[in-house]
């Protein structure tokens, strides 16, 4: 144990303690103090954070999502961690908020130390229905879940994340799962205090707000949203907040990067911040359909690729959904044939056990039954959805989940944001549908995603309408378990990715959403 006045490994001088009687964990750093009488402060607990940020510019989804995928189907580089820290009630949500927004970039994790309080004993719950549990100690915190969670977040990985209820000082039954991002930001009043999690950090923040304001805000926020008594708020604010913010939060001061003065109100601050983060954002950034159009050129198609037999009918139905000249009518009846096809091929390579059954002559038949827990259907919106009829014709009861992955017109890569997936998919066999595959980056996240979620990868089977030899490469090399099975392969992609000799896009041909070649903005515009 490290007591109070000896000096840290990796501390800038002796220490000395004003509180009497606590001591500090080796893992902890210490608490010091300056030459100077520093002024007393102290900052908030952030609310829980919503799945997203509507800003003036655009909508930020703060569920966040794995970055920079290589061709191997990992992630080439880590997120950029944020971390916040201060005094509670200081504004260090506001500030992360700030800077989510100046950031203007799509993908961002908020996470609140908030959410990793120890779950509290029968005693403890006592104490804290009387105001007299420490939250301001790091005692209080779950630094092993805290550290295990950034390094899964930041390595890309899906983590879940507790949900602590402030009313009743306990976690709630459900936990939410967030992704990694771009851009990760930590936030709490023991941001820094731990040796392993400040290794974790590629910016510190201290948000340094007067006492006085955090006291004002902390007993409207404590008053007001968590239902307690302004006798009690006090009690706590002199017994445990204001000791535990010159023990262990001030101090910490010294370890960040940037210190921003009066929290939220100080924009020069914010903007550097702003800058810097963009110049590391450049740095890590990569195209990820540029490498894996050239990874595994010339290479022979993998085994774990499964073509429907070209037969006369399945080539005269892809002669009429290649055609241009095919009506919207004659495409959606003839693709709904191909599917039904393709479903009927993939169900024929699940694994089934041998088993007999009586016959209504009371005859034995040694048959085969589905070996399997479940069969669950995930649809690549929005084409892959135009698949989920013909499933559900062949299975019954069969579960249906959905992602959405769109393609930044911008930089070319894909980008996730939606996804809605059954409880307990990890037990299922899961029929990934999309009906074109090109490149395969945005097959690869859908497979990343299912990975995500405990789905194991030989239970995986991506079925496609169409694919092109470069994305059965790129998907079959990244994850080589993963049963790849399609109506036809064609042999190249264009300049702009697309499948040659192709079939156009087709969830705009089977919406019928594609556009006349002399559409213009301004002809639309007049037609209103």
């Amino acid at each position: 144990m490290q007591k109070r006045g000896e000096k840290a490994e990796g501390s800038r001088g002796s220490l000395s303690v004003s509180s009497a009687g606590v001591e500090t964990m080796d893992r902890l750093l210490p608490p010091m103090n300056t030459s100077k009488s520093p002024r007393k402060r102290t900052t908030s607990q952030c609310k829980s954070e919503p799945p997203l940020l509507l800003t003036s510019k655009r909508t930020i989804y703060t569920a966040g999502r794995p970055p920079w995928y290589n061709e191997h189907g990992t992630q080439s580089k880590e997120a950029f961690v944020i971390g916040l820290g201060g005094g509670s009630a200081s504004g260090k949500t506001t500030v992360a908020r700030l800077i989510i927004e100046a950031l203007d970039v799509p993908w961002v994790v908020l996470l609140s130390m908030d959410s990793f309080y120890k779950v509290l004993t029968i005693e403890q719950q006592e104490q804290a229905a009387n105001n007299d549990f420490n939250f301001d100690h790091p005692d209080a915190f779950d630094f092993d879940l805290i550290i295990c969670t950034l390094k899964k977040l930041k390595q890309g990985r899906s983590v879940k994340i507790p949900v602590y209820d402030f009313t009743s000082h306990s976690q709630k039954k459900d936990w939410k799962t967030l992704y990694g991002a771009n851009v990760i930001i930590f936030e709490g009043i023991m941001a820094f205090a731990d040796k392993e999690l400040l290794k974790l950090l590629d910016l510190k923040i201290f948000v340094d707000t007067d006492s006085d304001i955090r006291l004002v805000r902390r007993l409207r926020r404590d008053i007001g949203e968590r239902g307690r008594e302004i006798e009690g708020v006090i009690k706590q604010y002199n017994k445990f907040v204001k000791p535990a913010f010159d023990q262990y939060i001030q101090p910490t001061m010294r370890l960040a990067d940037i210190v921003v003065p009066r929290g939220s109100g100080n924009t020069v601050a914010i903007d550097l911040i702003v800058q810097h983060v963009h110049s590391q954002l450049e740095e890590r950034e990569i195209s990820v359909r540029a490498a894996l159009a050239s990874a595994h050129q010339f290479q022979p198609l993998p085994k774990t690729l499964s073509v429907l037999k070209s037969s006369p009918q399945v080539r005269g139905m892809h002669t009429i959904i290649r055609n241009k000249e095919t009506s919207r009518d004659e495409f959606i009846f003839y693709s709904k044939r191909l599917m039904r096809l393709l479903i009927e091929h993939a169900l024929s390579l699940l694994p089934f056990r041998n088993c007999t059954v009586q016959t209504p002559q009371g005859q034995d038949y040694d048959g085969r039954a589905y070996d399997g827990t479940r069969i669950t259907g995930v649809s690549v919106l929005r084409a892959g959805e135009t698949m989920e009829p013909a499933l559900r014709a062949v299975c019954k009861d069969v579960r249906i989940g959905t992602i959405l992955i769109q393609t930044n017109p911008y930089t070319g890569e894909p980008e996730l944001h939606y996804l809605r997936l059954p409880k307990d998919i990890s037990e299922d066999h899961v029929i990934l549908m999309d009906c074109t595959v090109s490149t395969g980056a945005a097959a690869m996240m859908a497979v990343r995603v299912l990975l995500d979620h405990d789905v194991p990868e030989d239970k995986i089977f991506l079925l496609c309408l169409l694919m092109a030899e470069m994305g059965v490469h790129s998907v079959a090399y990244a994850f080589p378990q993963v049963k790849i099975i399609t109506t036809a392969v064609d042999k190249k992609v264009n300049d702009l990715f697309h499948i040659i000799p192709g079939i156009g896009n087709f969830g705009d041909r089977y919406f019928g959403t594609d556009m006349p070649a002399d559409w213009s903005d301004e002809e639309d515009v007049s037609n209103i």
